[in-house]
């Protein structure tokens, strides 16, 4: 009774959501910290004063929330942990913010170059069906986001995986060569996952000037706010370039269902036809209300993303202390294995990782094969991280 693509359907599997007993959660690569108080403040606002609208449609482009994206990132270059504060605000919340002079975008972001979608996972899903051909295969690296192969199996778009360098960074030569004997597009996460490693501006500029000029190049930065270096400035020379974002991450809002594209206007276009084709109406009225909100108080966000990038780094310092070899990251995760220092090789990652949830704490395992003994560990609170650090201790 099933339709024959259904063969070639291979779901994606999230970080476990268990119900048995209360975790502390480190594996989801959510962040720790809850919405701005300004995002509670406005969705009360619009239940109460605006009750009606929600027997509404929505607004089916997001106008109000593109625009706001627009100027957030204006003010903040694309990349909150180093985004400059006046300081003195609570929680940073109501700071006014300025980019970091190696952030700086040299153009002004607007609101046609911006597209929201339901979640960056749907936002992807749209790339995927407007700009990658069922006739070349896409190039992406071995060990990414494991959803690009879920879409495309979904479309029917083959895959030209290209292995990671022996230290965990893109072969970026590699990928070049891949993307310019198939005449075909390119997508990869920067910093990547799950590794946590990330390409420069300059290593991103370097592939776009040499790779096919016609074709549409992906780079997904869900984590660039936490230390890596955002592409979107490169949208000035490289029309073909799409840098899609998320509120998942360091916008604290991974229960918004929020993700967008920055691009061309006229790459923005065709998404929004494929959008259009599928469901004109993919961000809710109060997902709206919240993400406005989010991106006005922009402040609060950069203070939680400092503050993980602290606990990232002095837990990869513990890490590498208590003989785990940490690969150096610049997300809210970190990718790491145990070294058996009387062995010569690494424990095994799923004891590990039971080891770990035993204590009451869920990490991340993969079972994939070349990364199977890694661990990804989402940078919670000091608390939680603290928690985590006596749990280590007494494995």
């Amino acid at each position: 009774m099933l339709a024959e693509r259904m063969k070639n359907l291979h779901p994606y599997v999230p970080g476990e959501q268990p119900k048995d007993r209360p975790y502390i959660k480190l594996n989801a690569n959510e962040n720790p910290y809850p919405p701005s108080p300004q995002v509670q403040k406005a969705v009360v606002a619009a239940a109460k004063k605006q009750r009606a609208r929600l027997g509404l449609y929505p607004d089916p482009d997001s106008l109000a929330l593109r625009e706001a994206i627009a100027t957030m990132l204006n003010e903040t270059g694309g990349v909150l942990c180093r985004t400059h504060t006046d300081g003195g605000k609570k929680n940073g919340s109501g700071s006014t913010c300025a980019p970091d002079s190696a952030d700086r975008i040299p153009f002004a972001v607007t609101s046609d170059m911006i597209y929201c979608g339901n979640g960056s996972d749907e936002v992807l899903s749209f790339v995927f069906y407007a700009f990658f051909n069922s006739d070349r295969p896409l190039v992406l690296p071995t060990f990414t986001y494991s959803f690009y192969p879920v879409y495309a199996g979904f479309y029917q778009i083959p895959l030209e995986r290209v292995p990671l360098n022996d230290d965990w960074s893109l072969n970026t030569e590699a990928m070049l060569s891949a993307a310019n004997a198939h005449d075909t597009s390119m997508i990869f996460a920067n910093p990547n996952a799950p590794t946590g490693r990330g390409l420069t501006r300059n290593q991103v500029r370097a592939l776009l000037e040499k790779a096919p000029r016609d074709r549409v190049f992906v780079v997904d930065e869900a984590y660039v706010d936490f230390g890596g270096e955002s592409s979107i400035p490169l949208l000035a020379d490289f029309p073909n370039l799409v840098v899609v974002r998320t509120f998942s991450k360091s916008m604290c809002g991974a229960g918004l269902r929020l993700g967008y594209l920055v691009a061309s206007p006229e790459l923005i276009n065709a998404v929004t036809t494929v959008k259009n084709s599928l469901n004109h109406f993919p961000v809710d009225f109060m997902a709206q209300q919240a993400g406005i909100a989010s991106c006005k108080d922009v402040g609060y966000y950069v203070a939680c993303a400092k503050a993980v990038a602290r606990e990232r780094d002095s837990f990869t310092a513990f890490l590498q202390e208590k003989g785990w070899d940490v690969i150096p990251s610049k997300t809210n995760f970190v990718f790491a294995k145990k070294m058996d220092a009387a062995l010569g090789k690494p424990k095994n990652g799923e004891d590990m990782y039971r080891a770990i949830k035993a204590k009451g704490i869920l990490v991340r395992h993969f079972a994939t094969s070349g990364i199977e003994d890694y661990l990804r560990i989402t940078i919670g609170t000091p608390e939680q991280m603290q928690a985590l650090r006596k749990a280590m201790e007494e494995l």
